[in-house]
């Protein structure tokens, strides 16, 4: 099956390449930095031992931070590099360690690449965050002793389905990995049917509880708030998909209605699509502002788009209400734990797979809402808006459950020196 699975690579590669090139049209990162997708990372210094971390990209990247403050605590001597796959998780590791941790591209899942990867960076041992598994990496990484981890791993019973598909090449897949630490024990138990060894399978939490909210972060959402009119009623649709900003457009001119100094911002999941959104609104009939003109947002600003990176956490806490998309079509949703952290009332479509279990939790402890349409997210948007005390009731709910389900980290590095500390010395 790997011999298979090699072949289907090699043939897939031009049309990845392809891919990549039709992307960067939209997105110039991709065009950069090919070298490193073959293999051709940074040359590291033998000094100091290497910590790996592969996280794909921008979500992943943000539940790095607490694992990375303590590893860097437990391991002072060596040094980190983190590989991603896309461009924004690039941006994200720069913005968030500067010069103290290195960052390349993940190579393609091939042997030549692979191989020229680990001999130019030779981790003391890997950590892959959520459930990235790509079988040539893996198990290359089981041929060169390399003791690899499977961190903050979730595992839906859809994608356990899909992986059923092919039980004896995921069993030995799993079986390579040092250990497997699960966000929950639902995971854990889909990782054991899957054929992971048990004893070797953790439900430790999920580190992306762990957030850590930029300093003076509250302080410039006081300023914002300020400079828009302190009573301006105010809510965010974040990381928002194609399909989902028409929806979300019309919602807010219902909202208008109940509230007629609304403002509404908008934060675009991919940079590639600033453009099309602030013509999309524009279009609609709404004055739109860019954050990226850096100007004051006056009254008659009815929609602002937030085409900058790395200022999402600021737009929640200068917010009331808080949407999270990917939800209102089947993409998956997107981590509603950053409004959770600043006790803001959450709202959230019918399609959160990629995070069910945390928003069920929320769900039901009534510190978020599910809607289904237009006219569910436009009540419940004036719902929110009109009742201060239901929203502080919510953000207290949410910050609750933020603070029980903490320190995953810690476990992790735990098993980390348990498992694997004999070969980080």
């Amino acid at each position: 099956m790997k011999s298979l699975y090699s072949i289907l690579f090699y043939i897939a590669l031009p049309f990845i390449l392809i891919r990549l090139l039709w992307r960067g049209i939209r997105s110039p990162g991709y065009w950069q930095r090919w070298s490193e997708r073959f293999g051709h990372s940074p040359l590291l210094s033998d000094e100091n031992p290497v910590i790996w971390i592969h996280a794909v990209s921008v979500g992943e990247v943000e539940a790095t931070r607490p694992l990375v403050k303590t590893l860097f605590a437990e391991f002072p001597r060596h040094q980190i590099i983190i590989t991603t796959m896309t461009p924004t998780g690039s941006a994200r590791v720069k913005l968030l360690y500067g010069d103290s941790v290195m960052h390349c591209y993940v190579p393609y899942d091939v042997s030549f690449a692979v191989q020229r990867f680990f001999k130019r960076t030779h981790p003391q041992f890997g950590i892959i965050m959520e459930t990235e598994i790509w079988p040539i990496m893996l198990l290359s990484c089981q041929q060169l002793k390399i003791p690899l981890v499977l961190a903050n791993a979730r595992m839906s019973e859809r994608s356990a389905k899909g992986y059923a598909r092919f039980a004896n090449f995921t069993k030995t897949i799993l079986q390579s990995l040092q250990f497997i630490a699960a966000q929950s024990e639902a995971d854990r138990q889909r990782f054991k049917l899957l054929g992971a060894d048990i004893k070797k399978v953790h439900a430790i939490g999920n580190l992306k509880y762990e957030i850590n909210l930029p300093a003076g972060l509250i302080e410039q959402a006081v300023v914002m708030r300020n400079l828009w009119g302190n009573h301006r009623p105010t809510w965010v649709a974040a990381s928002t998909h194609e399909g989902e900003e028409a929806i979300i457009l019309n919602a807010s001119r219902q909202v208008r209605a109940a509230c007629p100094n609304l403002l509404l911002i908008i934060v675009p999941r991919h940079p590639e699509r600033f453009d099309r959104v602030t013509a999309l609104s524009q279009r609609a009939g709404f004055k739109t502002l860019r954050r990226s003109e850096h100007r004051p947002c006056p009254s008659d600003v009815k929609v602002l788009v937030v085409d900058t990176m790395g200022e999402l956490p600021l737009f929640y806490a200068a917010s009331d209400v808080a949407f999270v998309g990917g939800s209102l079509i089947p993409v998956g949703g997107h981590n509603i734990l950053e409004p959770a952290a600043l006790a803001r009332p959450i709202i959230t479509g019918p399609h959160y797979f990629n995070f069910n279990d945390i928003t069920q939790q929320f769900l039901k402890a009534d510190a978020a809402i599910q809607i289904n349409n237009t006219e569910q997210l436009a009540e419940t948007i004036i719902k929110l808006l009109q009742d201060s005390q239901q929203r502080a009731k919510m953000g207290e709910a949410a910050l609750q459950l933020m603070a029980n389900s903490q320190g995953a980290s810690k476990r992790l590095i735990n098993l980390i020196k348990r498992h694997i500390t004999h070969h980080a010395q």
